[in-house]
């Protein structure tokens, strides 16, 4: 015969709010086999527990029903709880009635009834319940680490520094991600390379690290502890066992006008590249969009300047099999694209860039050596605008209704290296709010505002207008003054907002891992 305890979390107000705990602790109390059921507070608390424990001694208990929150949260917690008690920690069931019940429902008769049902089927369940003994499988000590960004590098590091082999998987030619392509980081005005290519360096000399780079994870499959995944690296056409990133083959190479990705569009490249002078791996790539010898067969200059013979134009995909205990993902985020934001003619004027355009156009390694001119007509700006939340906090339809977090603190940080390294250029910051979440973080915009007298301004631009003398009309709004602005800008800077990159629906659909309304991964706990 099961004598099972039934316990009700109030969760504080996120469950008793919403649902009558008393009246669920009663009616489950007339359950079948049910020979205690009470409401407490906080059940996850250490009186909380021990209000379990005694229990379970006290009436003999051969289970336990927690009504409280997501199993994910606290299941473990009181397993533990009921195994320190003497009970099998396999008779503890929990009924989600906090994000299943309380959370979406403003009913209180509706979510009330639909928490006993909750708690009924899980008493039901452990009626049905046997006691279970942990069992031992072995594990693969290797992990996958998807995503070669600063996170990656520095996961795959730590991993590697706990005595473990590691694979980095990067789809890109060389690992880095973003933080490769910025100049300064916040709020310390550090530089970013100077953080990042010693980590870099670091996961390329470690015996422990493989870098698979140019690669994408095709599947996964089996479990925890035993995945075998399939990692598809893609043809590069040159042989990375062979090329020793002289960069002879991309001076000599005659197609020399391919949109430079790596800093964002603004100059070119060659169709053989190394992305960056600190590339790891320091290997050159082929693109076959734009190789003439891919294309039609007529050229072969870098594979006659290659001494080494590295370049292999019959190079094709191919699929290679490994074995992992632990995956981690860190695929990344992307700003989103400006397509439908005509009212800032990003798409009609050269000088309107965004946020990360203007990352490489004042980087010494960007394209103008780190002298911010304007695309354009490479003069200097005298006067700049920059535009906050351009696609954050906004309709579904157009934008995303998330704030990115992080714009208003890159934006003061663009404020103040342009005002300190050219005094006579104005920069003038239009917001929504200004947010500044983080330590140190609130001074650092102080900074900008009082000590180096960037103007920001409460409102929004409506237009950004190109004109015919070069200069750019920017219409906007000061909603303290209460009046409109015409600002005659030399450029104009977009805050985009950021998205998940692409690669991460497909990725938690692969490894079956939960992901949010936006795309962007669960974290283990909200706070």
């Amino acid at each position: 015969m099961q004598r099972i305890g039934v316990f009700v979390c109030h969760c504080g107000t996120n469950i008793a709010a919403t649902v009558d705990v008393k009246a669920v602790a009663e009616a489950l109390g007339h359950e079948p086999g049910v020979v205690i059921s009470q409401d407490y507070q906080y059940m996850c608390s250490e009186s909380g527990q021990n209000l379990v424990k005694n229990s379970i001694k006290e009436h003999n208990l051969t289970g336990v029903v927690v009504c409280s929150c997501s199993p994910r949260m606290h299941e473990n917690t009181f397993r533990k709880a009921a195994a320190s008690a003497g009970l099998n920690s396999y008779m503890v069931e929990i009924a989600n009635i906090r994000e299943q019940c309380s959370w979406i429902h403003k009913d209180i008769a509706t979510a009330t009834e639909k928490a006993i049902i909750l708690g009924k089927a899980a008493v039901a369940k452990v009626h049905l319940n046997a006691p279970l003994t942990a069992g031992e499988s072995p594990v693969v000590k290797r992990a996958l680490v998807i995503g070669g960004g600063i996170a990656g590098i520095q996961t795959a590091l730590d991993i590697a520094e706990a005595g473990f082999d590691v694979d980095i998987v990067e789809k890109n030619p060389t690992i880095g991600g973003k933080m490769a392509q910025i100049d300064k980081t916040f709020p310390t005005l550090d530089c970013a390379a100077c953080i990042l290519t010693p980590k870099m360096v670091e996961a390329s000399q470690n015996e422990k690290i493989h870098i698979h780079s140019f690669s994408e994870v095709a599947d996964v499959k089996g479990f925890v502890g035993n995945f075998t995944v399939k990692i598809k690296k893609k043809a590069r056409f040159v042989d990375e066992t062979k090329c020793t990133g002289c960069g002879l083959c991309t001076e000599k190479c005659p197609m020399k006008k391919v949109p430079n990705e790596f800093n964002m569009g603004l100059d070119n490249r060659t169709a053989i590249y190394i992305p960056f002078a600190q590339a790891v791996p320091k290997v050159a790539t082929i693109d076959p969009n734009y190789c003439m010898m891919l294309k039609n067969g007529k050229c072969g200059v870098c594979s006659k300047v290659c001494s080494v013979g590295a370049i292999d134009y019959k190079q094709e995909d191919r699929i290679i099999e490994e074995k992992y205990g632990a995956i981690v993902v860190a695929t990344g985020f992307n700003p989103i694209k400006l397509d439908k934001y005509d009212e800032f003619a990003y798409n009609q004027c050269d000088d309107v860039v965004t946020s990360l355009e203007l990352e490489r156009l004042m980087n010494a390694a960007g394209p103008n050596g780190g002298t911010l001119l304007r695309p354009s007509d490479k003069t200097h700006p005298h006067t700049i605008v920059f535009v906050q939340c351009v696609g954050s906090r906004c309709d579904d339809s157009k934008g995303k209704p998330y704030c990115s977090k992080i714009c208003c603190m890159y934006t003061a940080k663009h404020a103040m290296l342009i005002r300190e390294k050219y005094p006579d250029t104005e920069v003038y910051v239009f917001y929504i709010d200004v947010r500044t979440p983080g330590k140190n973080f609130d001074e650092f915009y102080r900074r900008a505002v009082e000590q180096y007298n960037v103007h920001y301004i409460k409102g929004m631009v409506g237009k950004v207008t190109p004109k015919s003398d070069g200069k750019i009309d920017v219409q906007a709004s000061d909603l303290l003054a209460n009046e409109q602005l015409h600002i005659n800008a030399d450029m104009v800077v977009l805050a985009a907002a950021i998205e998940p990159d692409k690669t991460a629906r497909p990725l938690a659909t692969m490894l079956t891992t939960q992901m949010d309304t936006n795309d962007f991964f669960t974290e283990a706990h909200p706070k």
